[in-house]
């Protein structure tokens, strides 16, 4: 009998969704738009204050794992119960994240008890805000070199931990932080002229 995704435990579930790598492909931006109108539909326009597509699948040129990260926004009267079961019609599977920011909501997408199945979707929710996500994803578009330092950083990172997914991200957390600051500093010095 196989266990259903919420009864294993994260070291079956890496062993089960091991760090897979590919080189960027344009497809990508075309899934994220797709979804992006199916999360439209779910949750309704009136809920929604913006829609992102983030992490590595949004900067041209980056290797990256093939998970379309989205950002969703929503109003702060948005009913949560509501999103949730939408979401979760929609063939999302909910995860409370209890270490993130308001409402500590996240959505997944293309996962099974046998493995990947398809298109794999990461909707982050959050309410209206300056996400770092954005930031990141930003730097590294307008500054190749730096992306290449980050697909370069994600190979040995994957070759050191491919099953286990908490290194894998605790890894890339330094560089992350780097690379959000240079925006920062970069956006007031923009501001200040």
């Amino acid at each position: 009998m196989i266990k259903r995704l919420d009864e294993m435990t994260d070291e079956e579930l890496w062993q089960l969704f091991p760090i897979v790598l590919s080189e960027y492909q344009p497809i990508w931006k075309d899934r994220y738009y797709e979804e992006k109108k199916v999360i439209f539909e779910a949750i309704g326009t009136h809920n929604i204050v913006r829609i992102h597509h983030i992490g590595s699948t949004a900067v041209p040129g980056l290797l990256a794992k093939p998970t379309i990260d989205i950002l969703v926004e929503i109003e702060d009267a948005t009913d949560t119960s509501s999103l949730i079961s939408a979401m979760q019609e929609c063939g999302y599977r909910y995860l409370k994240q209890p270490e993130n920011p308001p409402p500590k909501m996240m959505f997944i997408k293309g996962y099974t008890p046998e493995g990947f199945a398809g298109q794999v979707f990461h909707v982050h929710v959050r309410y209206q805000g300056d996400w770092d996500e954005i930031r990141f994803r930003d730097y590294l578009i307008d500054h190749p070199d730096v992306a290449r330092e980050y697909g370069e950083l994600k190979k040995r990172l994957k070759d050191l931990h491919e099953h286990d997914r908490d290194a894998y991200t605790s890894g890339k957390t330094k560089f992350i932080r780097r690379v959000c600051e240079l925006s920062r500093k970069g956006l007031k010095n923009s501001q200040d002229s």
